[in-house]
């Protein structure tokens, strides 16, 4: 089994920056991956980013450039660093471990970006 617990979400005016993080436990030797997910109000889920255990990382286009993740192995926890937040990034943000023989997902952290 793994947990996962995200932190970091609130309110930041446009423009602003925020840094989510995603922590680990339980058996995180089984994870291969993990992703961040976004789901605004009325609409579906959406991918934002995923970074693998080799630290290799891949973004939505409509995030390309302005958010980066990165992982730290010590402490079991994925970052994502969001800046020139816009309106449309407001969502729950989740996170999402790819496991070997099952996917689990934290409970979200919200992101509100309005002025």
């Amino acid at each position: 089994q793994v947990q996962l617990v995200e932190s970091g979400g609130g309110l930041v005016q446009p423009g602003g920056s925020l840094r989510l993080s995603c922590a680990a436990s339980g058996s995180t030797f089984s994870i291969n991956a993990i992703a961040w997910y976004r789901q605004a109000p009325g609409k579906q889920r959406e991918y934002v980013a995923i970074i693998n255990s080799g630290g290799t990382a891949s973004f939505a286009d409509s995030v390309k450039g302005r958010f980066t993740i990165s992982r730290d192995n010590a402490k079991n926890t994925v970052y994502l660093q969001m800046n020139s937040l816009k309106p449309e990034d407001t969502a729950v943000y989740y996170c999402k471990a790819y496991g070997v023989a099952r996917d689990y997902w934290g409970q979200g952290t919200q992101v509100t970006v309005s002025s």
